[in-house]
């Protein structure tokens, strides 16, 4: 992050923090003669209602007086602002708590690379129910649940599932007969 990125992220946090989001990150970047300033921001860990555009609309303008009021821009600038998106990498514990009962695929320390639902996060526990290998013709199918400490994660993501979404309840546990 240079100077200017920290800057921002100085003045920026406290406006986000205010709307009880939390600011992911701050990138400015040069793009055609233009100064490009990039925010992302997502939802704290117990906030339970998701990044709409509305809110996202608030956001917009609360950066953008944030940063006029700041005076910490020279010039003219294009404001984003956005959220993580789909398929976000799972970097520190309140990530994993918003996947709570959404597909991830998780790297482990031992070399294993697990895709599953990810049941629940107990205090520095992860607990992920794999999937067996997808067979051709043959569903995805959900093997018992297993517990890992947050720290034996390398990396991790969301994966995008469009399918069985009935079959989870709210709390993201696996309900009703359907496969998914």
């Amino acid at each position: 992050m240079d100077a200017s990125e920290q800057r921002l992220t100085a003045v920026l946090t406290p406006v986000v923090e205010g709307l009880g989001l939390v600011l992911e990150g701050v990138r400015v970047r040069r793009t055609g003669g233009q100064t490009q300033v990039e925010v992302t921001v997502d939802v704290a860990e117990d906030d339970p209602d998701d990044l709409d555009l509305d809110r996202v609309a608030v956001v917009t303008q609360a950066v953008s007086d944030g940063l006029d009021a700041g005076d910490v821009l020279p010039g003219a600038y294009v404001l984003e602002v956005s959220s993580p998106g789909a398929e976000r990498p799972l970097t520190q514990r309140r990530h994993f708590v918003r996947a709570v009962g959404r597909l991830v695929t998780l790297t482990v320390d031992d070399g294993r690379t697990l895709t599953g639902r990810l049941v629940a996060v107990d205090g520095d526990e992860l607990e992920i129910a794999p999937r067996a290998p997808v067979r051709k013709g043959r569903p995805a199918k959900e093997l018992a649940s297993e517990r890992l400490s947050l720290t034996a994660v390398r990396s991790g993501h969301v994966e995008v599932d469009l399918t069985g979404l009935a079959a989870h309840d709210e709390d993201g546990r696996h309900g009703g007969d359907e496969e998914d």
